[in-house]
Order: structure tokens, then C-alpha cells, then sequence
């Protein structure tokens, strides 16, 4: 009956405590390692002298690879952001 595929398609799916403790991590690694390519990306603005800006490029490319792998994680465990952001706050407010 149509009306029964429509409110199973509108359902949640249940997530249990691990699997939220996993996507909370998951969600907390891209966090950070985003981070990590922001600091990497001013320091290789800021760099001067080409050891400094060999060093800076190597750590560029690092925390992007980085970044990359943590999102590629996220997109498998189909992470929202604006779900995640949500989550976060009420860990915030207790």
C-alpha cells in the first residue's frame, strides 16, 4: 500500500550509542584535521626562504591528504553536518 512506503521512507534509521560515539569521532576527526590544513595553509603563506617553504609545502600536502581521508570516512558513514553541529551543541550544554 502506497501509504506504508511513504511513512517507512520518512522513518529515522535507530542509531545505537557505539555508532553515534563513531560518527561523533569521525565527526571530530574532520574537524580537526581541518584545522590542521588551515594552520598548514598559513604557515606556507607566511613561510619565507625555501626551507621554510619546502617544509610548509610538505606539511600543506600532509594535512590535506589527511583531510581528505577523514572526509572520505565521513561520506561513508553518510554524515550530515548540520546533524553533527546539533550533536555537538547538546554534548555542550550537557
Amino acid at each position: 500500500m502506497w501509504w506504508n512506503r511513504s511513512s517507512k521512507a520518512n522513518q529515522e534509521k535507530v542509531i545505537t550509542a557505539d555508532e553515534q560515539e563513531r560518527m561523533w569521532s569521525v565527526f571530530m576527526d574532520v574537524r580537526k584535521s581541518q584545522m590542521e590544513w588551515e594552520r598548514a595553509h598559513m604557515m606556507f603563506q607566511e613561510a619565507t626562504g625555501q626551507d621554510q617553504i619546502d617544509y610548509a609545502i610538505y606539511m600543506l600536502e600532509a594535512a590535506e591528504r589527511k583531510y581528505q581521508m577523514n572526509l572520505k570516512q565521513a561520506k561513508q558513514l553518510n554524515l550530515n553536518s548540520v546533524h553533527m553541529h546539533g550533536e555537538s551543541l547538546k554534548r555542550e550544554n550537557g
